[in-house]
């Protein structure tokens, strides 16, 4: 299961997005940009979870997780973190793997 698209997909977007964060102000570290990285590895460990116990209140955690994502990658870039063609990049990346989950959702 870890090599369905979901899987492969988000493993993408966290290797992007760790070394960019990396570079995001110092003082912004432990607040906003350790949010956004939890939220990632949280979706990644939902999505995990729900391959392993098939119930659907994991999928629904993890569509949670992303929401979460989602959010925390609008404030960066209001923030001016990252630049428009990395916004647009992990957001292409993010809306990818949201079609990935709402299809796994629906066949649940």
């Amino acid at each position: 299961m870890q090599e369905s698209p979901i899987f492969v997909r988000t493993f993408d977007m966290l290797a992007w997005l760790l070394p960019v964060t990396q570079k995001f102000p110092k003082e912004q570290r432990f607040a906003l940009t350790a949010r956004l990285q939890n939220a990632a590895f949280d979706f990644y460990e939902a999505i995990t979870a729900a391959s392993i116990s098939k119930e659907k209140k994991f999928l629904q955690q993890a569509d949670v997780e992303l929401q979460r994502l989602r959010l925390y990658l609008r404030l960066c870039q209001r923030m001016q973190f990252f630049n428009k063609g990395q916004y647009e990049h992990v957001f292409k990346m993010v809306e990818e793997i949201g079609r990935l989950l709402g299809g796994w959702t629906k066949k649940a």
